[in-house]
């Protein structure tokens, strides 16, 4: 091989290389990855803020944040909608409990699980303002009661964001998000929200660019849960905080 081919291979190894970290380097347009789902997720937002923004705000709990967190969830359900049939996994909840049949439910996602470590916590943090959100768990004669009332919570989108209020109050008395720069706390209680918030703080960081966020309609490259919910906060950064 002469001494201008080799150089020549170089030089195309080099520009292929710099144009590789170029196109990685670019950030993902998650609007356009999730297309028509992200749609559906942001007019979910739009008929809804009337009620969403006061909710949020009697409980100091930022909306643009709070939207920030749930938002991949809202895409994702918005994909699965009318895909998914989950009648027997509440039938099995209800009766033999999250060791059984733990899913996700309603626009926000939230697993039976996760719904029961929140009223558990709620009422440490939150002191009496937890009892404006949830009924003690002595209120429900027997078990079954009580989770009944757990999906019944979470299919209806006005009460199933009791439990997004005191996630954030919960994760503000554990983690001091607010001492964070703002893209980190944005990505850090995404992560919590996701991977979840019982876990140590460093475990969460760990968590936070682990990709395994996707609607699991078709086969397709996974994200990491914590950018799709920056990129929605960055997006709308220079809305009021109303809209």
């Amino acid at each position: 091989m002469t001494e201008t081919r080799i150089a020549r291979n170089l030089l195309i190894l080099v520009i292929s290389t710099f144009l590789l970290r170029l196109c990685s380097a670019q950030p993902l347009n998650y609007s356009e990855i999730f297309g028509s789902d992200w749609q559906k997720a942001v007019t979910f937002l739009e008929e809804n803020n009337s009620w969403l923004k006061p909710s949020l705000e009697k409980y100091n709990t930022s909306y643009r944040e709070a939207v920030a967190v749930i938002f991949p969830e809202l895409v994702r359900y918005s994909a699965i909608r009318d895909k998914m049939e989950i009648t027997l996994l509440k039938t099995l909840y209800r009766n033999l409990g999250d060791d059984y049949a733990d899913f996700s439910v309603g626009v926000f996602q939230i697993k039976p699980s996760f719904a029961e470590k929140i009223r558990s916590q709620a009422p440490e943090v939150m002191g009496k303002k937890a009892k404006l959100l949830f009924k003690r768990r002595s209120y429900y004669k027997y078990d079954y009661d009580y989770r009944a009332a757990i999906i019944i919570d979470l299919e209806n989108p006005q009460t199933e964001l009791n439990y997004l209020i005191a996630f954030f109050a919960i994760c503000r008395d554990r983690f001091a998000p607010d001492q964070m720069d703002e893209e980190s706390r944005i990505k850090f209680l995404a992560t919590a929200y996701n991977s979840g918030f019982w876990k140590s703080k460093e475990d969460i960081m760990k968590m936070e660019e682990k990709k395994f966020f996707n609607t699991k309609l078709f086969k397709t490259e996974n994200y990491p849960y914590s950018d799709v919910a920056l990129f929605w906060y960055n997006q709308n950064k220079i809305k009021p905080d109303h809209e």
